[in-house]
């Protein structure tokens, strides 16, 4: 039986896993999962839920940007099915409202919050890079849930924030760098290369129930707030507000796609963050990206 990974921060696999209308699949919960020892955010990336991927622990998994890349980065066949529209809305890097901070360049020294391995390490690693400074000017803390008010209590100088959880915040806080004109953010799904290519007839079926899916979150905006708020926590409102700002629709993998994913594999090797060089294109299918 398929094993489909899911967990909030895809928001398609959530709703899916939640309405519960793709049969004849096993639903892996992602926050359940053994993470092992997690390296220090200046010794690595983990490898979040990637490795699951070939230890059988699922065959079809949605994240950001960032996993896949790490995935690539151990070694891993790893296939793209499709990505999302841009999250610019998603989230930004802020710091509070009253800091001395006004630009990135300013951050050197200073502890920035982030949830390390995920969308948050590229976002950050584009914007050190755009003002000239290193993964290792910086002094990033992988925070978790508790990034919100380490920042507000002063105990870090910024944080790549994301909605809901910046939605508590947001008030006591200022905009560094927007996320549009940064990169893209975009969701994404990826599987095994053999999975791709032993059961396509699976992964179309699995894509055009995420297709539909999607389209009844943007129906039904509320009700799918309603489905993070009841299992994940959270505001049943901060969620909706969420959700009515970010894109749903899966999308073809393009080469500016490509492109972007490239530049950030290159930033992660340069940091030290994966152990070898990547090439991105090796997991697109031909037909993707022309």
């Amino acid at each position: 039986m398929t094993k489909i990974g899911f967990f909030p921060s895809n928001n398609s696999l959530w709703v899916l896993r939640h309405r519960d209308i793709l049969g004849g699949v096993e639903w892996v919960d992602l926050r359940t999962l053994p993470q092992g020892e997690r390296p220090s955010p200046l010794e690595g990336l983990p490898s979040l839920h990637g490795d699951h991927l070939f230890d059988g622990g699922y065959d079809f998994i949605g994240t950001g940007s960032t996993p896949p890349v790490t995935a690539q980065g151990k070694g891993h066949d790893i296939v793209y099915v499709a990505v999302s529209g841009p999250r610019h809305e998603n989230g930004r890097l802020v710091v509070r409202a009253d800091s001395p901070i006004t630009s990135v360049a300013d951050l050197k020294g200073r502890k920035v919050a982030l949830g390390h391995g995920s969308w948050q390490t590229t976002l950050l690693l584009f914007a050190l890079d755009d003002a000239g400074l290193g993964w290792r000017d910086v002094e990033p803390v992988d925070a978790g849930g508790n990034a919100a008010d380490l920042l507000v209590s002063g105990e870090v100088d910024a944080w790549v924030g994301s909605y809901p959880a910046l939605s508590r915040v947001e008030e006591k806080t200022r905009t560094l760098v927007e996320t549009q004109g940064l990169f893209s953010h975009r969701s994404l799904w990826f599987t095994r290369r053999d999975f791709a290519e032993q059961q396509p007839e699976e992964l179309a079926r699995i894509v055009a129930a995420l297709r539909e899916s999607d389209e009844w979150i943007t129906r039904n905006y509320r009700a799918a707030a309603e489905l993070f708020a009841a299992d994940d926590g959270g505001s049943v409102d901060d969620w909706e507000h969420a959700l009515r700002n970010r894109p749903f629709g899966l999308e073809p993998v393009t080469a500016e796609f490509v492109a972007e994913q490239q530049r950030a594999a290159d930033l992660f090797f340069a940091a030290g963050l994966i152990d070898r060089r990547i090439t991105v294109a090796d997991a697109v299918p031909e037909q993707a990206g022309d």
